[in-house]
């Protein structure tokens, strides 16, 4: 098939809706389909400089279409998409795509969705961040009822909205959302394993080979519920003084966060074969956010061999087992801090639960989600054309 996808976000900026989106379209291509990729133009950002050509064949194959972008407010070096619907409506009238999947809300997307309606093509959108629950993180939390509402009548311009879980496939549906379709998320099982482990780094990190490194991977922003993750190692420490706690990533946040907590290790963003090492070379993964719509690092951290504490929804709820680490109860977080304390206390039960935490999601390989993805676009179609 010949797959239009339309996103804002996409590497090398790092977020679970950009990695999420290169893999589906790699996937496709990796398969033979024909994919093009719309997205706004790179700028220079905190991590590196991109290109910013207007439009040419990228890595696999994929044909790249760039268009016009502005800064994120509070989120340095991201960018969204500026309204596009004409350019995209006569891109498309010359390389009509069969099926169109929309994986952000912002007006990029939005213009997306109406040119795909005037050309009678079919659209899949993608449901991947609860903007509304966003929006109180950062004092705007009586605009969350609004965000909601818009988030609704976006998905409903689309012929399908795709989730990541039965539960927020039951959500959605009980809040008015139609035709929604759960679309499983791959991790790379290759990349992430427990394998990687490097005691030299470790070793760097000031640790000796039985003490404690604890982990947090994301984005180093308000929204991410920082401040419970925190405590909970400031406890592990007081039983365990050698222990440390590994950041990787960046966000608006961070400097603060370094400044109240000198004897944590900010390692910045990393990505690839050291990203895996990095998850791999840790004990404890702490995973405090309440505002996923699924979560793609509690997957690498399971596929790395380490035992994740996170709250009981997203990815969590669907693949994290009690062999494997633990959840807790939604937002409490007294027993997150808990329940912390209690494993990374419990060495043999850790080490156990390496091997269980990478067989649980030995089955979510990405080729799988890729032809799972291919199979609902082609469907879209049929139903189109018939």
């Amino acid at each position: 098939m010949r797959i239009a996808i339309v996103t804002e976000t996409y590497p090398p900026e790092v977020n679970g809706v950009a990695l999420t989106v290169a893999g589906l379209a790699h996937g496709l291509a990796g398969a033979g389909h024909q994919v093009q990729l719309v997205r706004p133009r790179q700028i220079k950002n905190t991590t590196k400089i991109v290109a910013t050509t207007e439009s040419g064949i990228g890595e696999s194959g994929i044909d790249e279409v760039l268009v016009r972008g502005a800064g994120l407010p509070r989120y340095p070096g991201l960018r969204f998409g500026l309204p596009a619907a004409r350019k995209l409506k006569a891109l498309w009238r010359t390389q009509r795509p069969d099926a169109i999947y929309v994986a952000t809300e912002g007006p990029l997307g939005y213009s997306a969705l109406r040119a795909a309606s005037a050309l009678g093509i079919p659209a899949s959108t993608g449901f991947h961040t609860r903007f509304d629950d966003f929006a109180r993180h950062y004092g705007l939390g009586f605009l969350t009822p609004l965000v909601f509402g818009y988030l609704r009548r976006f998905h409903q311009r689309g012929h399908a909205t795709l989730v990541p879980t039965t539960e927020l496939a039951q959500f959605l549906t009980s809040s008015g959302f139609s035709n929604v379709q759960l679309l499983r998320r791959a991790v790379d099982t290759q990349l992430f394993s427990p394998l990687r482990r490097d005691e030299t780094l470790r070793a760097q990190w000031g640790l000796k080979p039985l003490d404690l490194a604890v982990l947090y991977v994301g984005r180093i922003a308000p929204e991410k519920n920082l401040a419970v993750c925190v405590a909970a190692f400031r406890e592990i420490q007081r039983q365990q003084p050698n222990a440390r706690y590994i950041w990787i990533g960046d966000g608006p946040a961070r400097a603060q966060l370094a400044a109240e907590n000198p004897d944590f290790i900010f390692t910045g963003i990393q990505r690839g074969e050291t990203l895996a090492r990095f998850y791999a070379s840790c004990d404890l993964f702490l995973f405090p956010s309440i505002t996923e719509t699924f979560g793609n690092v509690t997957l690498e951290a399971m596929a790395s061999g380490v035992p994740t504490v996170a709250f009981d929804y997203g990815a969590a709820r669907e693949h994290l087992l009690d062999h494997c680490g633990r959840r807790v109860p939604f937002a409490d977080t007294a027993a997150f801090i808990a329940t912390s304390v209690q494993l990374a206390a419990a060495h043999d039960i850790r080490r156990d639960m390496r091997n269980a935490a990478r067989a649980a999601v030995a089955e979510l390989n990405p080729h799988a989600v890729t032809a799972s993805f291919s199979n609902l676009l082609a469907n879209l179609a049929t139903r189109r054309a018939a």
